[in-house]
């Protein structure tokens, strides 16, 4: 069997240019491309389409994932295709991969099989340089601070309180923590100092939740990076970065185009994690494709506990979007896990696991229909392994939580695997357009807590409801952190968690649907740019570290610069 790197390199893939011309109707002179397959769309077409009406949002989302994975990038594609394949006018919203986990454990994160975008391997590794500028203003900003405090340190900024630290696109322990200005005088002052994964950074959230290079200017002033003696914010507008990070990020803001196996098109751009950032792609990108097609198909990262929470109650907030419904993927090896299936015990992944696990699914069924009043549609992966059985028991317990339930087959047939969950959507949105009386209400999805309640509150708002936690407990380093933002002004910003995904509690022990565990919140982040406080819950790392069989072993290059063992 073909492995999705061989099937991708298989592919015809058509000119960028004249394909999203015909495709889109748009001029090819708005376009710059990056090779043939590649482009991003001018931020002046971007305005230009802005008066246009929204057509239909579906938003891919997951149970708690497993190590294998589910398969949701590859339904998000496989859907987009499918859509296509019944007629429907589609366009695909997803985020760029991360060069940390392609070189590390999870690999490659372009969809799979035939279900993918291309061209795979750039989209995998540098693409079109978004998270080396994302990098590069970030640790700009860095220089500068330290920089500012070598020369005088006019803005009194502690050195005990700066918050800032640098970024690294790749999964590195060793510079979690570290030393900074070693070496004497002319090296500035020693101080404490890490990195995190470019994928955490505040600007990369900054540039997926900026409409605009001037809401993008602003967002980078309003950075805070540190606090004087005396507890006053520091800004980078008070340090005169915002003008040249924004010069850095002026062509990352503008949105990639790219194309599926099928010759559909897709935007890849951004990539907070959903783990530790906000988990979406653009939500420039995802206003731009709601203009430009009649279904737009995105996908927030890891589980709905995770990533939909955080796409309707931080994207969607900022950004007024509603999704017509939810897709919430599946696989039945994933359920067999969450019921407690072990590979090391023989027998272990009997129908008794399988029916065990099942209360993951109904708990995030329950979690998007209560809190955000979407239809959900299961969608269910299919491996060639599924027994009939397996695939019954699962369509029961959806008619018994009362949604559809659709088998997909987009991994080994592409869009014609996906045609009946395409149909199934297309169901969906015909609902929530005659319920609302447009094809796109002008109100935001429901969002899980007000604006106006406190930090703390917000934080136990998901928690509770969320995670069905029984109580939240904030070291004193958080709580203070609290009460100081909330007296800030901070205080009505939503909050974004950071804590393993999986599972719904911070113990990635815990599978199934757990109730009445506590989430620990070791510390807080004020992401005062890009406006939302960040709660760093459990053993979660802001720069994960290579695991013991790194996938970067597997990756090499022929003579002829062929690419293998990326995915």
């Amino acid at each position: 069997m073909p492995t999705d790197i061989e099937i991708a390199q298989a592919a015809s893939l058509q000119k960028i240019l004249p394909l999203a011309s015909r495709r889109l109707d748009i001029q090819e002179d708005s376009l710059s491309p990056f090779g043939h397959y590649k482009a991003k769309l001018s931020l002046e077409e971007v305005q230009r389409l802005s008066g246009r009406k929204d057509g239909h949002l579906i938003l891919v989302t997951a149970i708690s994932p497993t190590p294998p994975g589910e398969g949701k990038t590859t339904t998000t594609v496989g859907l987009g295709d499918g859509l296509n394949h019944i007629g429907k006018q589609t366009m695909i919203c997803l985020r760029e991969p991360s060069l940390g986990p392609c070189f590390g454990m999870k690999g490659g994160a372009a969809g799979g099989g035939h279900a993918q975008v291309v061209p795979m391997e750039d989209i995998n590794l540098h693409f079109t340089g978004d998270f080396h500028a994302i990098g590069l203003a970030h640790n700009l900003l860095a220089a500068l601070i330290d920089n500012h405090i070598h020369h005088g340190n006019a803005l009194r900024l502690d050195v005990r309180r700066i918050t800032w630290r640098r970024v690294i696109d790749m999964n590195d322990r060793a510079l979690r923590d570290i030393t900074v200005a070693l070496g004497g005088p002319g090296n500035g002052y020693p101080r404490q100092d890490g990195f995190d994964i470019v994928v955490a950074s505040e600007v990369m959230a900054i540039v997926c939740l900026s409409t605009s290079l001037a809401d993008l200017k602003r967002r980078l002033g309003n950075i805070v990076v540190g606090y004087t003696a005396t507890k006053q914010p520091v800004t980078a507008r008070e340090l005169k970065a915002d003008g040249a990070m924004a010069a850095l990020l002026k062509d990352a803001l503008a949105p990639n185009l790219v194309q599926t196996l099928e010759g559909n098109l897709a935007f890849v751009h951004g990539g907070p994690f959903a783990n530790i950032a906000h988990g979406c792609n653009s939500l420039i990108a995802t206003q731009t494709a709601l203009k430009l097609a009649d279904y737009v198909v995105t996908e927030a990262g890891f589980g709905a506990d995770l990533g939909a929470e955080k796409f309707i109650d931080i994207k969607c907030r900022k950004g007024g979007l509603k999704p017509a419904c939810a897709v919430l993927v599946a696989t039945v090896r994933a359920l067999k896990y969450h019921g407690g299936a072990d590979a090391k015990k023989p027998g272990s992944d009997g129908p008794q696991a399988l029916a065990d696990g099942l209360a993951n699914l109904r708990r995030h069924v329950e979690n998007i229909q209560r809190h955000y009043g979407l239809p959900v549609i299961v969608s269910i992966n299919r491996f060639d392994s599924d027994l009939i059985e397996e695939m019954a028991m699962i369509e029961r317990c959806c008619t018994e939580l009362d949604v559809p339930c659709v088998l997909a087959t987009h991994w080994a047939d592409g869009g014609a695997g996906a045609a009946d969950l395409a149909r199934a959507v297309v169901r969906a949105c015909e609902r929530s357009a005659a319920l609302s009386g447009s094809s796109a209400s002008s109100a935001p999805a429901a969002a899980l807590y007000a604006d106006a309640e406190p930090l703390a509150d917000k934080i136990r708002a998901v928690a509770t409801k969320i995670y069905r936690a029984g109580d939240v407990v904030f070291t004193p380093k958080a709580l203070a952190q609290l009460q100081e933002w909330q007296a800030g002004g901070y205080g009505h910003f939503p909050v974004c968690i950071a804590k393993t995904q999986y599972s719904f509690s911070a113990d990635p022990t815990l599978r199934g649907a757990p109730v009445g565990h506590t989430l620990h919140v070791r510390e807080l982040r004020l992401n005062a740019g890009a406006e939302f406080v960040v709660a760093i819950c459990g053993d979660i790392m802001t720069m994960p570290g290579l695991p013991k069989v790194p996938s970067a072993e597997r990756i090499d290059v022929d003579d002829a610069g062929r690419i293998s063992g990326l995915f």
